[in-house]
């Protein structure tokens, strides 16, 4: 019997020292083939966001509602949407009181852009008046019709609304006037929390160094750009405003690098594709470059504005582009 038990001692003890070997052994191998993991996907600097313009199309032909923006753009793989004013003047429309039709349509869009989980962003404001025009009280009057915009912006939760300077050529006197028009406007949108932004969007407010000067001269901390890719023709054919021609540009990679300082937004326009995937007239990883290296980190809006590809086709180009752009920056 006792020689039984001390047989069974000595195997119990061989059989432990087995098994705390084949523990030791087996540790190490976890440890390689944790370290095999590949790492996350780096994200890119910037958010990505959905300026309504993209669709004016279809939503001018009635293939789909303004109303949907927010789901679209959701679909679509967005986080945040710029709106355009005026692709919103039939649903303003439909209530006799201007008051109540606007309203209904931010409670209206409030609520889809909650549902479907997107940032609401920026207004961008369109025929509400020049504010860079020499008559003053022309110049006031387009202040005044800004400002429910600016409560629009606010209601939604919006960061800014985005302007136009238009109004004179004469680049002395633009810079003056349009300091006033947006400095009143600047005053008014700070009591709402509200930024005002402009655009490089045709003729003096194209010309990066002008609209520098103003932004200087403004000096509100509520007051800054929006570097469009695109947009930087100083004159057209026939002096018109949209359509015709560009005779005369601005630099486009000089324009954006000297916006960026006062910059709140920024447009990534597109026109085109190659087979590559990427835009046609203009280089996606040098103005992302540019934008980087002046640390913003903001939401970047894609706004498509070809022709060959329709816009669904054309804005997942231009999301793409963006992603595969910022890659080759990290």
């Amino acid at each position: 019997m006792q020689k039984t038990i001390i047989t069974g001692l000595i195997l119990m003890l061989i059989l432990g020292s087995c098994k705390k070997n084949v523990s030791q052994n087996s540790e190490p191998q976890k440890e390689e083939s944790s370290m095999e993991t590949p790492p996350e996907e780096t994200k890119p600097f910037f958010k990505l966001s959905l300026a309504q313009w993209s669709l004016h199309k279809m939503i001018q032909a009635g293939e789909m509602s303004p109303i949907d923006f927010a789901k679209k753009a959701d679909e679509l793989g967005f986080e945040g949407i710029e709106y355009v004013s005026q692709l919103y003047t039939d649903e303003l429309k439909k209530d006799p009181n201007p008051q109540k039709a606007m309203q209904i349509l931010l409670e209206t869009l409030k609520t889809k852009s909650e549902e479907h989980n997107i940032q609401n962003l920026i207004i961008m404001v369109d025929g509400e008046g020049d504010l860079a025009v020499l008559d003053e009280k022309e110049r006031n009057d387009a202040v005044e019709n800004h400002k429910k915009w600016v409560d629009a912006a606010q209601f939604l939760g919006c960061h800014s609304i985005r302007v136009n300077l238009f109004g004179t050529n004469d680049p002395k006197q633009w810079i003056d006037v349009a300091t006033d028009g947006l400095g009143k406007l600047s005053d008014y949108a700070a009591t709402k929390g509200v930024n005002v932004i402009v655009e490089n969007h045709g003729y003096l407010s194209s010309n990066a160094s002008l609209l520098v000067e103003v932004m200087k001269k403004v000096n509100k901390p509520n007051c800054g750009t929006l570097p469009d890719f695109g947009n930087f023709c100083l004159e057209r054919e026939g002096g018109a405003r949209w359509e015709a021609k560009c005779i005369k540009e601005y630099p486009k990679y000089q324009g954006v690098q000297e916006m960026m300082g006062y910059a709140k937004a920024v447009s990534a326009k597109s026109y085109d594709f190659d087979t590559e995937g990427n835009e046609t007239t203009i280089d996606y990883k040098k103005m992302l470059d540019i934008i980087k290296k002046s640390g913003y980190d903001g939401f970047i809006g894609v706004e498509y504005e070809g022709e060959r590809l329709n816009e669904i086709e054309g804005i997942t180009a231009t999301r793409d582009l963006l992603i595969s752009a910022a890659k080759q920056l990290n």
